[in-house]
């Protein structure tokens, strides 16, 4: 049976056999006995975004994962979330991981400062921003309209009501958690109420010229 821990754009946290692309975190939100989640769905304001494999580290999703002497009564590690692509993983919040995607963090931080005009970008600064915008730790994403879609970036997504696009070059692609359906014209949301489920903040951050990793599904 899958476990609870793959991360729709809305920020939600599914049991789903698909697993995506990229892992990441919110901090220690599991039972390591159980394998289930706890009430809590982010213990950090830092969610970050992570590869799959990283120095031949090898994790049990939602065990222990934490060498302690032979200590069982000690806390677990971060609970393992994952998403399909970088697009979905920064539609619900998250940013790039220091430890494991330094270089890909360094170019979002970077962009960050230059598009809020901060001389010495810091990852924190990002964190405090995102966590009042993203839907799943309170925010309230905007309403958008359908003639505001032609500027929004690439790789922003939007809702309508429940299911989640994807913007690629003018069009709109329908996203599931086994990837996206073929992309559609931006007027089948003539008469909707659209919300942007992108933060601002890494809105802001993909008009720089950050390019997130895409689903292959994204270019069939």
């Amino acid at each position: 049976m899958p476990l609870q821990n793959r991360v729709d754009p809305f920020g939600a946290i599914h049991a789903v056999a698909e697993r995506g692309l990229l892992t990441g975190n919110r901090g220690i939100i599991h039972d390591p006995e159980t394998k289930t989640l706890l009430k809590k769905r982010w213990a950090l304001q830092a969610w970050i975004i992570c590869v799959c494999q990283f120095r031949n580290v090898r994790r049990e999703p939602m065990g222990r994962n934490r060498q302690n002497n032979g200590d069982l009564g000690a806390k677990a590690g971060w609970t393992e979330l994952f998403f399909l692509d970088e697009v979905t993983a920064l539609a619900a919040g998250h940013r790039p991981c220091f430890f494991c995607r330094r270089e890909r963090a360094t170019d979002f931080v970077g962009r960050f400062g230059r598009a809020f005009g901060v001389d010495e970008p810091r990852a924190p600064m990002v964190d405090k921003r995102l966590h009042k915008e993203r839907l799943a730790s309170g925010g309230r994403p905007p309403l958008v309209t359908v003639p505001e879609l032609g500027g929004l970036p690439d790789g922003a997504m939007i809702a309508d009501g429940d299911s989640a696009y994807a913007l690629r070059s003018g069009k709109a692609f329908k996203w599931s958690f086994a990837g996206y359906a073929s992309p559609t014209g931006f007027d089948r949301f003539t008469g909707r109420s659209l919300r942007l489920l992108t933060p601002a903040t890494t809105v802001a951050v993909l008009r720089q010229g950050y390019a997130p990793a895409w689903h292959p599904t994204a270019d069939t």
